[in-house]
């Protein structure tokens, strides 16, 4: 029996060792490619040990974290995502940030993706915000990794009430797994009003 819970403080803070391995190993998959380390995951995850409103959002099939999703106050998280708020004609302290997502691929297709927004908008209304955004790479269509079968999540989004805000895109950077370095990478900001 899978189980969803809201976590914060410092249950949240003892987790996030968890999200850290959910975060390498399910974003190294198509889209993101991700080529992540310990070290980086660290000093990443240090926002949600910072922030006081921040929340995790975590799937445990009995003890073990089989999914997470995060967030914070926009203004409690990195610059180069705010900085794609920059001329949009929202106030950033009304965006609460709907971070990662992460999942292992046996437990998708079960509502748990659903649960994850319930949560953090949930948690969002309560703080008073008025919109919720997040951010989801852009890859080219005919990128040689991108598998055959892959199915883009811009209809569960767009179910959920998400759109892309138009000229709302952070630039961010990580090692992809075919790469030898870092490299920038466009992030397409999603939002709606709650």
């Amino acid at each position: 029996m899978i189980r969803v819970e809201r976590l914060t403080g410092e249950v949240l803070a003892a987790a996030l060792e968890d999200v850290a391995r959910l975060r390498i190993e399910v974003f190294r998959a198509w889209p993101y490619l991700y080529d992540g380390d310990e070290t980086y995951e660290e000093h990443y995850l240090q926002t949600y040990r910072d922030s006081e409103d921040a929340i995790l959002v975590g799937a445990f099939d009995g003890t073990r974290l089989i999914g997470a999703a995060t967030g914070t106050p926009l203004e409690d998280h990195a610059d180069d995502f705010r900085a794609a708020f920059d001329g949009q004609d929202i106030d950033m302290k009304d965006v609460f940030y709907c971070a990662e997502s992460v999942l292992l691929p046996a437990y998708r297709g079960q509502g748990i993706g659903h649960a994850f927004f319930d949560a953090r908008e949930a948690h969002a209304r309560a703080m008073k915000r008025r919109h919720a955004a997040f951010c989801a790479v852009v890859r080219p269509d005919d990128h040689p990794m991108k598998p055959a079968q892959y199915q883009s999540l811009d209809p569960f989004w767009r179910k959920r009430g998400y759109v892309p805000l138009a000229g709302a895109v952070a630039s961010f950077r990580w090692k992809d797994v075919d790469q030898p370095d870092e490299t920038a990478h466009d992030l397409q900001v999603w939002c709606r009003t709650l």
